[in-house]
């Protein structure tokens, strides 16, 4: 039986076992401060059938150390300095009202991972269904604190964290209104590295919290053994080309990819099932004509339940 308490309200959707798993197309920075390239994102998602795009937000001045504001470097745009190229890869309010009514449009939710107290503010001018906390954030208290007096569910991501890290992030944040991720921050991560029965670890550690996966993984079939091995909630970097400038490209997935991927994992939860061993009817016909000697237990049609496990 499915307990209210381990559900979590994102917009008209909720998150959690027995719902449809909530797949989030991370965009992130990919967009290249393009909206032009934000828009076909976005729309390559909706035609996919995910749930979310995601954003990150960051005030630059804040987030970025200044020793590193006057270093120069190569961009698409030309030589710049890092703080002006981090300028450059943000959208203003004008930029995320574009991209606000774009996503009300196509019926497809957007939220953002915000990097600080200044950018939190900031994407509460707008309706977002929740927040997200990037791995690297998860130890930063005054960002968990300002995210849990929204009031909004946030999605809290546990890559590079050590178990006592995640705890007290969840401390920080209130374990009521979260779901959490796990995560190796690595982009791409290696296979090896992708340790996916951390969903069980977590399922078991924080039983009334639903349990996600954001992957930086190549490839689909992790993502989707993630969501076999129970994941709620499923969110991977998407791109228009992985050969596309920008760190994070090569770790992401092209639109065929994520539609190949939202199909899958809509296949993954349909035949999940509920775990109640039954005969189908469909197994009828197959059952009377190959079936030699009839059970002591049941005949052709009636059912009888399986014993529920111990504890249970």
């Amino acid at each position: 039986m499915t307990s209210n308490n381990r559900l979590r309200a994102l917009g008209d959707r909720t998150v959690g076992p027995g719902r449809p798993v909530y797949v989030t197309g991370e965009i992130g920075i990919n967009h290249n401060g393009e909206l032009e390239n934000a828009f076909a994102l976005i729309d390559a998602a909706a035609e996919a059938g995910c749930d979310a795009v995601k954003f990150q937000k960051r005030t630059p001045e804040i987030c970025t150390p200044r020793d590193q504001w006057d270093l120069e470097r190569d961009t698409p745009w030309g030589r710049m300095t890092y703080i002006d190229y981090r300028h450059r890869v943000e959208f203003d309010e004008d930029g995320y009202r574009a991209i606000d009514e774009h996503c009300r449009r196509l019926g497809i939710h957007w939220f953002a991972s915000p990097w600080d107290t200044e950018a939190v503010a900031f994407l509460e001018k707008f309706d977002v269904p929740a927040h997200k906390v990037a791995s690297a954030s998860l130890t930063d208290d005054e960002l968990l604190r300002a995210l849990r007096a929204t009031g909004r569910t946030v999605i809290l991501s546990t890559g590079m964290s050590t178990p006592k890290q995640i705890r007290h992030a969840v401390e920080v944040l209130g374990s009521e209104n979260i779901v959490l991720c796990h995560a190796t921050s690595t982009y791409p991560a290696k296979a090896e590295e992708l340790n996916l029965r951390m969903i069980h670890t977590l399922q078991g550690e924080f039983p009334n919290v639903p349990i996600g996966y954001s992957g930086h993984e190549t490839g689909l079939q992790t993502s989707l053994a993630a969501v076999a091995l129970g994941a709620n909630f499923v969110e991977r970097h998407i791109t228009l080309d992985r050969a596309m400038w920008g760190s994070d490209q090569a770790a992401s997935v092209e639109p065929g990819g994520l539609q190949r991927l939202v199909r899958d994992i809509r296949t993954i939860e349909e035949s999940l099932g509920d775990g109640v061993k039954r005969v189908y009817d469909s197994e009828l016909a197959p059952m009377r004509k190959l079936r030699r000697v009839k059970g002591v237990v049941a005949e052709a049609g009636e059912q009888d339940a399986m014993p529920e496990p111990a504890g249970v």
